[in-house]
């Protein structure tokens, strides 16, 4: 595509100019939208050829933003080779595209090691910025190995408080004006607080919350039976959100930067002095019994107060526990460093990055 200004001059390009060694790495989990919030509420299914169509997306708007290489995961499902396939049908003048190259795995499992091992790949072969597409799940495994490296993580899960829904082309665009340093990481990240649970020589990090559940066993590891819930420890809760942090959000909320969290202890709507109606999955709007919610500081552990059950860390039940072990939860701000789409793109406004100089121009089509 050449662009033309006034009198026949060369406009500027219709790209910006590639920065040597500029990576962004792309992980779909092809996994992520598929739990049993699909048969208890009625929680849609994410379907891999759209994962594959934002994957598409990012890798142009990475080319268009100067973007010299993006790290693509690799699946059993279809979603990387429907990325493979389009790569190859490009028609002439479709836009630049950065290197592509996939990278595979000795072993897929199916499992959140997937999604570890991935991200450590990608760190170790350069990617600054790692797009997660996915859920809270999947933005928690990533986070265990993502280090310094920002995370972009796009919604594609059932309960998504943390992931965002941004559009794929602005997701990328945010993504390479990060990796190319046209935008500063200190102006385009920020470090995400976690919550840390420790129960003998277990431990489990949430990025949004954590649930006390009278359950007895982990099971299907999904939560969908509010009657079972007993506390709820948020490090952000917003009144917009599904899942578990509603419940808070719609009580207390707590914003993502804010220095506190919220804890908030359930009972019985019968029998307490406070009922929250919260969506806590997909097309379940339930009544929830509130005996208190507190301000939750960061570094000082709460000990859970029923003496067992189960824990469940973003929505999903990973921790045993019985009467002779203690259970803690401690915030933090240790989480993931995260790209904050917004502020990057009012940056590259406030800088004019991606805008021509010449304000009238043709386009011709070669």
């Amino acid at each position: 595509m050449q662009l033309t200004g006034p009198n026949g001059r060369a406009a500027s390009p219709a790209v910006l100019p590639v920065v040597p060694g500029a990576t962004v790495g792309i992980v779909a989990n092809p996994m992520s939208g598929r739990d049993i919030r699909r048969l208890v509420a009625q929680a849609s299914v994410f379907p891999n050829a759209e994962k594959t169509n934002m994957a598409l997306r990012l890798v142009a708007a990475a080319g268009a933003t100067g973007v010299d290489r993006v790290l693509m995961s690799t699946d059993a499902m279809g979603v990387a080779g429907g990325v493979l396939r389009a790569s190859t049908k490009r028609r002439p003048g479709g836009g630049r595209w950065p290197e592509l190259e996939f990278v595979e795995l000795g072993a897929i499992r199916g499992t959140a090691d997937d999604t570890r091992d991935l991200v450590r790949l990608m760190r170790e072969r350069g990617a600054s910025v790692i797009v997660l597409l996915g859920g809270d799940g999947t933005v928690r495994a990533a986070s265990a190995q993502s280090g310094d490296t920002a995370l972009l993580p796009l919604s594609t899960g059932t309960n998504n408080a943390f992931p965002e829904m941004w559009e794929a082309t602005v997701a990328g665009t945010a993504a390479g004006l990060l990796a190319t340093g046209r935008i500063p990481r200190g102006e385009g990240t920020q470090r995400a607080k976690a919550l840390h649970v420790a129960t003998g020589r277990a431990h489990e990090i949430a990025l949004v919350d954590v649930c006390v559940s009278t359950v007895a066993h982990v099971g299907a590891k999904a939560l969908w039976q509010p009657e079972t819930l007993r506390e709820v420890y948020c490090a952000f809760a917003e009144p917009h959100a599904i899942g578990l942090s509603s419940i808070a959000g719609l009580l207390s909320p707590c914003g993502r930067t804010d220095p506190d969290g919220v804890v908030v202890r359930l009972a019985s709507p019968a029998a307490a002095p406070l009922t929250v109606f919260a969506p806590i999955a997909p097309g379940v709007v339930a009544p929830i019994g509130i005996r208190e919610a507190v301000a939750f500081p960061p570094g000082v552990p709460q000990r859970v107060a029923l003496d067992h059950g189960t824990v469940a860390v973003d929505g999903e039940r990973e921790l045993e526990f019985g009467r002779a072990d203690t259970v803690t939860v401690t915030l933090a701000h240790d989480g993931p460093l995260v790209l904050d789409v917004r502020a990057v793109l009012a940056a590259a406004a406030q800088r004019r990055l991606l805008v021509s100089e010449f304000h009238e121009f043709t386009q011709e089509v070669r």
